[in-house]
């Protein structure tokens, strides 16, 4: 079958540059492997990865009594001993990773 049909999709540039770097060094054009994607939905009848919210090992609602005091625990070790960082790296560092 031939190639006919267009897609268009905004995604974030850096996102893009990242990925075709990756696709570039693989051999393979961005065109096959959005390709190569759609054939995988197909064959799956959806989305071929499971698509949901990672279990965040510290979650403190979903920890038992002992286990939240083990991570205070290691908490107030790395305080006494000296393995910290100021709230404004942290907090940097939090809006890095989350892209705000």
């Amino acid at each position: 079958m031939a190639k006919s049909a267009n897609l268009y999709a905004r995604i974030e540039p850096e996102l893009k540059e990242q990925a075709e770097m990756i696709l570039t060094a693989l051999g393979i054009p961005a065109s096959n492997a959005i390709t190569m994607f759609y054939k995988q939905i197909v064959l799956h009848n959806g989305l071929p990865f499971a698509v949901k919210l990672p279990a965040h090992p510290l979650d403190a609602s979903r920890m038992t009594e002992v286990e939240l005091d083990e991570e205070l625990e290691k908490g107030y070790a790395d305080m006494l001993a000296g393995r910290t960082m100021p709230v404004e790296q942290s907090f940097a560092e939090l809006r890095k990773e989350f892209g705000l």
